[in-house]
Formats: structure tokens, C-alpha cells, sequence
């Protein structure tokens, strides 16, 4: 198939893996696996990889990981920090493996948007949860992550069964990301002053 042309359906899934692996990256790499080892989906390109027993443990074994992690008030930072390499790389790969098939320029191309997606997700998700962060309970910050747990698997979802429902919502959040970057910016900001020394 020529993907100079992607289908609305391959556009939705290439930019919900990115957005995907922008959030949670394992959950992504495991539930694609999951899905094509089930025979729930044909994977495209050379995603039948994440279908590979070993890769589905590897992804699963980090995807616990990461779900505690991601529960703790600042060590969630921390991860997100240190999955900064991780994320956006990874998101870069998975849809330049979905256009795999293709030219090396079709893959290259895919790769640089796919990781251009995955970084946008990443940092708004980074700064938000550096913002919640800054409330001393930790319920915000539970509440925050357990969304985040059921958006991914939710948004891939709904890029498979309702691709069109799928990008308005990416649509919409983007332009929510966008209206929230004072909010951000202002949560980063006040997290780096307290994480400064203070002068005795």
C-alpha cells in the first residue's frame, strides 16, 4: 500500500501511537503487541514486532513499573524528566515502523512527525503533572495519573474504531494545551524556586 496517501484510519492510529507514547510509552508498545498477538488488529508496517513475546513482557514488566511510578508526587517528575529520551524517540520509532513498508523519505518523514506528536504529549503532560504537583495532597495528583492510565488505551481505541472521533478530540486537545501553557509554565516555575536551594 502506498502511504504517500494515508487513509484517514493510518493517519488517526500514526498519530495516536505518537500522542500515545508522548503519555505512556509502555502501555502503547504493550497494548499494540497485546492487540495484534489476540489477532484484535492487523499491524501495519513492521509494528507485528510489538507482537513478539519478548517484547510484551519487556513492555509489560516496565508498564507496572511505570504505573506506580507515575502514582508518587515528585518521583513522577523525576520520571518524566529521565522518559523525556525515551518518549519522544519512542514515538518517532513506533510510526516510522507503521510506514515502514515505504520509501526511506515516507519513513523519515513519519519519524519526524511522529516524534514531533510524541514531544508535544510529553511536555504537556510533564509540565501539567509538575504543576499538580505543587499541591500538598496527593489526591490531584492520583486523580491525574489513573486519567492518564485510561486516556492511552481509550485514544488508541478510538483511533482504530472511530478515527474521525479520534482526531477532533487531538484537535480539541491541542487548543486546550495551548489555552493551559500560561498554567504550565506558571506551575513549571514555581517547581524549579522550590526546588532551588535556599541561602542560609
Amino acid at each position: 500500500m502506498n502511504h504517500l496517501s494515508a487513509s484517514l484510519p493510518e493517519l488517526a492510529l500514526a498519530l495516536a501511537l505518537a500522542w500515545g507514547a508522548g503519555i505512556r510509552v509502555y502501555a502503547v508498545i504493550f497494548l499494540c503487541g497485546l492487540a495484534g498477538l489476540a489477532g484484535w488488529i492487523d499491524l501495519p508496517g513492521y509494528l507485528s514486532v510489538l507482537a513478539h513475546p519478548l517484547v510484551l513482557g519487556a513492555s509489560g514488566f516496565m508498564l507496572t513499573v511505570e504505573f506506580f511510578a507515575d502514582k508518587l508526587p515528585w518521583l513522577d517528575s523525576l520520571w518524566d524528566a529521565a522518559h523525556t529520551f525515551i518518549r519522544i524517540p519512542a514515538g518517532a520509532a513506533l510510526v516510522a515502523l507503521m510506514f515502514s513498508g515505504d520509501s526511506t523519505a515516507v519513513t523519515a518523514a513519519a519519524a519526524i512527525l511522529g516524534g514531533a506528536v510524541a514531544a508535544g504529549a510529553h511536555f504537556t503532560k510533564a509540565g501539567a503533572r509538575s504543576a499538580i504537583n505543587l499541591s500538598p495532597e496527593p489526591f490531584s495528583n492520583w486523580g491525574a495519573s489513573l486519567l492518564e492510565d485510561a486516556l492511552v488505551p481509550a485514544g488508541l481505541w478510538l483511533a482504530v474504531v472511530h478515527p474521525v472521533v479520534f482526531l477532533a478530540l487531538l484537535a480539541a486537545g491541542l487548543v486546550a494545551a495551548v489555552l493551559l501553557l500560561r498554567w504550565i509554565f506558571s506551575g513549571l516555575k514555581a517547581l524549579f524556586a522550590r526546588l532551588r536551594p535556599t541561602s542560609s
